[in-house]
């Protein structure tokens, strides 16, 4: 598989936190010019301070202009072109300058060392945007990989067992077997699916709706669920395969080892900026309680996958509630376009 083009990607210059940067580093420009001049006055320093804001704020404005043409661009044309754009704004600011205020001789070597000092920090900039760009493209690459493994031990879990039902239900009853067979494929389709891929909350409720339809037929009146789920906002999004190993946990260590089986508790909705989900499933008696590995190693997977996505906003927290195990999952509740 061929590697992907690199194109330059410049920052956005054209934000309040950018110019205020380029203002500052502009004039930091300045007084290191001055000082290593021959004259020191604020008329030369007023006269250089402009000459430079000039420039910086003028190329800034353009490749702001120009930034998705350049971004489509590969890494030599586009910074070619970035690089020439600036220079024609020196060349042009320098021009300008020569014909207002221009005084004494050798104009000529004055603009051609504005030019040259321009291209160097030019240069060392664009240098600067180049690293940081190939940093970010390989912690995507890292992010990718860690996401991919934590996702792929999280799939086993489900889906050997979810065979053992379609097995079960073969000989004795094909149409169901064909319709939990369908369940399933979706099932698969969705833990294939890319590593760190988001889908609607809606999506997410549909792929546990059809897991419980297979625990549904194994366990039969034993589980009865309660969804308490508020009107879903356009956009919000959820890391797949989230909620299904939660439910899977509730049921198999809460639901399973009951006799009598028992109620799980869905409630969804929404506080400030964030989306809350709390899943609730009784407790079996203490001779029957067990710690396994398996919901430990569950549990750990979707706080390293929060983790790796959303970093400390979101959280995952389980704990005994009375007679009741609580898990609750908080995550930014980002809306995108629809």
């Amino acid at each position: 598989m061929s590697e992907r083009p690199i194109h330059f990607d410049i920052p956005h210059l054209c934000n309040t936190t950018a110019i205020t940067l380029l203002v500052l580093f502009s004039q930091l420009l300045v007084i290191i010019l001055l000082f290593a001049g021959d004259e020191l006055s604020w008329g030369r320093f007023g006269l250089m301070s402009l000459f430079v804001q000039w420039v910086a704020l003028a190329s800034a404005g353009i490749l702001c202009l120009l930034r998705s043409t350049i971004a489509r661009m590969n890494i030599v044309m586009g910074s070619g072109l970035a690089f020439a754009l600036v220079m024609a704004v020196t060349l042009f600011v320098s021009l300008a300058a020569e014909w207002l205020v221009g005084r004494g001789p050798e104009p000529l070597m004055r603009i051609s060392g504005q030019l040259i000092i321009a291209g160097i920090i030019t240069g060392l900039v664009f240098r600067y945007f180049y690293v940081q760009q190939r940093l970010r493209i390989q912690e995507q690459a890292e992010l990718q990989s860690r996401i991919q493994a934590l996702q792929s031990r999280i799939r086993p879990h489900f889906l050997f067992n979810s065979m053992n039902i379609i097995a079960s239900l073969i000989a004795t009853d094909p149409d169901t077997a064909e319709s939990v067979v369908e369940d399933l494929s979706e099932l698969f389709r969705a833990s294939l699916n890319d590593a760190g891929n988001q889908v609607s909350i809606a999506e997410e409720l549909d792929l546990c709706e059809r897991y419980l339809r297979i625990e549904a037929l194994r366990l039969d009146e034993r589980l009865q669920l309660k969804w308490d789920v508020a009107p879903l906002l356009p956009g919000t999004r959820i890391p797949l395969l989230t909620l299904q190993p939660l439910l899977e946990n509730a049921i198999y260590h809460g639901i399973q080892p009951l006799p009598e089986g028992g109620t799980i508790e869905l409630q969804i909705r929404y506080e400030d900026d964030f989306v809350v989900v709390r899943i609730v499933n009784p407790i079996p008696p203490p001779n029957q309680v067990s710690e396994s590995q398996g919901n430990r190693m569950a549990l750990q997977n979707i706080r390293s996958r929060l983790a790796v996505l959303y970093g400390t906003q979101a959280s995952l927290k389980a704990d005994t509630q009375g007679e009741t195990f609580v898990t609750e999952l908080r995550f930014p509740a980002v809306a995108t376009a629809v």
